[in-house]
């Protein structure tokens, strides 16, 4: 038996994260809530939902819509994925409570954020975004090998895999140029990427030191695309992009919170996100935010052992927190004042301001004065601590 693909198109819900295909969303909700899957009984449960940074007001009024009008949700809570972070194991490392102060950076699919948390509430006013994402790096890549070998400009899937497994952040950018130009075919950072052979469903790979190929395989030498790729999360300027870089990024972000607080953001900084993942990003970021650090400030840098889902596990933390209940908006809410209550009860970066004169409120204050002596300023930043979830792969 036969099929006919060529009439199959491909419908994405999300354009750089925000939803705009409200049909094939729900196509993918009645799938998971359906009784082959979850068999989620709406009324009677409550929704936890992730949304994009800055999301758009409307889109907000059409997420409620959704879930109180289209599935009859009993309550739900929406947030951003850096907000769940503060209920999660992220920061366990260094302590048994979450900080009070702290500093998510997701580096995700289409953007790198950097987000500054009080109490577990965003500061907005010192978010900052950095339009560097792994979509970017992906098509990055297909064009460099388009160019340069086979053309891969309709492979996004291939190329993602292969990013994700040769691809590295360099500590040592120009050294590592200067070898692949003095010998581009042999040295040590070239690697040899066998494509994916579908005919007889094998995944694509990294060719192994004296392995034998057979003459169907087909090869993709990986020379300095292997560091120049993620190289753009550290300078985006390399291809036109009129921002700083990541490092430069997350002092802005920093250099924006109330003074005496700073050493604080600075001590808590966690990585969320799959761009997190390459090797050698932790120790890149760690040596170039140190030599922005203020010299009585330390430097603590947190890593989760799977970046990726570390949002889904801490949300799954946050929905099991006794406190949940008071953190979601009702139907019956909803019902009587509409997209009101959601506005009320999950503070956006709309309604979000700065501090007048450097200062945050008294309530924060009052519960952080005991911390301040001990946490914002360090006498010496002799050595920078580091913190890794145990079991992570170095």
């Amino acid at each position: 038996m036969s099929f006919l693909y060529t009439n199959l198109s491909l419908s994405v819900e999300a354009l750089q994260g925000y939803l705009v295909d409200w049909d094939a969303q729900k196509a993918v909700w009645d799938g998971v809530f359906s009784s082959e899957v979850l068999n989620v009984d709406t009324a009677e449960s409550s929704l936890l939902i992730t949304e994009p940074y800055f999301n758009l007001p409307n889109i907000q009024d059409v997420y409620d819509q959704f879930v109180f009008e289209e599935y009859e949700f009993h309550s739900y809570h929406r947030c951003t994925p850096a907000a769940t972070i503060p209920f999660g194991r992220l920061f366990q490392a260094g302590g048994p409570s979450p900080p009070e102060c702290l500093v998510v950076i997701d580096s995700g699919f289409s953007f790198t954020h950097v987000v500054p948390i009080i109490n577990n509430q965003i500061q907005w006013y010192a978010v900052k975004r950095l339009d560097v994402g792994g979509k970017l790096l992906t098509n990055q890549l297909k064009e460099l090998v388009s160019y340069r070998q086979w053309n891969m400009m309709d492979e996004t899937y291939i190329m993602n895999h292969a990013k994700e497994t040769c691809c590295y952040v360099s500590t040592r950018f120009f050294e590592d140029l200067e070898t692949c130009r003095s010998n581009p075919k042999k040295n040590s950072i070239v690697q040899e990427y066998v494509l994916p052979n579908f005919a007889i469903n094998r995944h694509g790979r990294v060719r192994l030191p004296n392995e034998e190929l057979s003459t169907t395989d087909q090869i993709l030498h990986m020379e300095n695309e292997r560091f120049t790729i993620p190289e753009l999360l550290f300078r985006p300027d390399d291809i036109g992009l009129e921002q700083s870089g990541l490092a430069a990024t997350v002092a802005a972000s920093i250099a924006l919170l109330p003074d005496d607080l700073r050493g604080m953001f600075w001590a808590n900084i966690g990585l969320i996100g799959g761009s997190t993942n390459f090797p050698g990003f932790y120790e890149r970021l760690s040596s170039e935010l140190l030599s922005l650090t203020s010299v009585e400030y330390d430097l603590q840098i947190y890593r989760s052992e799977d970046a990726v889902t570390e949002a889904y596990r801490s949300a799954i933390a946050f929905a099991n927190d006794p406190a949940f209940p008071t953190h979601v908006v009702t139907r019956e809410e909803y019902l009587e004042v509409g997209s009101n209550a959601s506005r009320r009860k999950f503070p956006g970066w709309q309604s979000s301001s700065a501090p007048g004169d450097a200062e945050i409120s008294k309530i924060t204050q009052e519960s952080m004065v005991e911390d301040r002596g001990q946490l914002s300023r360090k006498p010496s930043r002799s050595r920078m601590r580091t913190a890794t979830v145990p079991g992570r792969r170095k």
